[in-house]
């Protein structure tokens, strides 16, 4: 598929996206939203594809919802406004139930939903210099798309802090509150990310994809008989798959299983990025 707003690469095993507005700082538009929902939903759907990358070219992994958008949406109709809330809500949903493992790559300003973007994929690997900024407030409107995200990586009270006050904060508090995973220098970002894809590659596709749903079904509720009970089931039937039967045996034979001696070595990609922040 041809993108206007991406840059979508397979290496390895490795569907990289590259928001790629750079001259706007890579805020989302409608073109870009319906792209990048369109993306993921493909690399999903795609067998040859282990995990996911989301990144940024230029110097701002994000810079929130496009500035002209903005303008509109004072003048639009409620029902116009509703119609593109949930044009993000599908994007966000279709990187936060990827059944496939997805790796934010952080750097420069991440803004408003750029942060709901790093709070949808599993993990977020960021550079000591990116920052963040949740300020719609200050400008009268509220982050209600990203806000269910931000909790479920931020928690409540985080949350609360970061998009009532709309004051900056550094990588290092990102880390700490849990919206990003890993700091590392700039220039080190692209090797941390390799090396969690190595890690990643090691999992069995189907065990990834079923964990990331039972996570998601067990972070919303609270724990429960019936909540074990689906637990015990889900964990039973994963027990009996063909992928455990090859997991468990090539365990104790001491050799890779299946899905890694498919390529030999366990899967890397080469390079996530150029050097820096650039453009691939």
């Amino acid at each position: 598929m041809n993108y206007q707003t991406l840059l979508v690469e397979s290496r390895n095993g490795v569907g990289i996206v590259w928001m790629s507005r750079a001259d706007r700082g890579n805020a989302l538009d409608e073109t870009l939203v319906a792209e990048l929902t369109a993306a993921m939903r493909a690399l999903d759907d795609d067998p040859a594809i282990r995990a996911v990358v989301l990144a940024g070219v230029g110097d701002t992994f994000c810079a929130g919802v496009d500035r002209d958008g903005l303008q509109r949406m004072t003048g639009n109709s409620f029902k116009r406004n509703h119609a593109d809330a949930m044009k993000l809500a599908a994007l966000l949903d279709a990187i936060h139930t990827l059944k496939k493992p997805t790796i934010a790559r952080v750097h420069g300003p991440v803004l408003n939903d750029g942060a709901g973007l790093v709070a949808a994929c599993d993990m977020a690997v960021a550079s000591y210099e990116a920052e963040f900024c949740l300020f719609e407030v200050r400008a009268g409107v509220i982050p209600a798309m990203i806000v269910p995200y931000l909790i479920r990586a931020m928690g409540e009270r985080a949350t609360r802090h970061y998009c009532l006050s709309a004051e900056r904060f550094t990588a290092a508090e990102a880390y700490r509150t849990g919206l990003v995973t890993d700091i590392v220098p700039l220039h080190e970002l692209d090797a941390r990310i390799n090396e969690l894809l190595g890690q990643l590659f090691q999992g069995a596709p189907s065990a990834q994809a079923l964990v990331k749903d039972w996570i998601h079904t067990a972070a919303a509720v609270p724990i429960t008989s019936s909540l074990l009970d689906d637990g015990a089931k889900r964990h039973a039937t994963a027990c009996i798959s063909g992928e455990a039967k090859e997991g468990l045996v090539a365990l104790t034979e001491r050799r890779k299983p299946t899905w890694l001696r498919k390529t030999g070595k366990s899967p890397r990609a080469k390079k996530t990025a150029a050097k820096g922040n650039s453009k691939p």
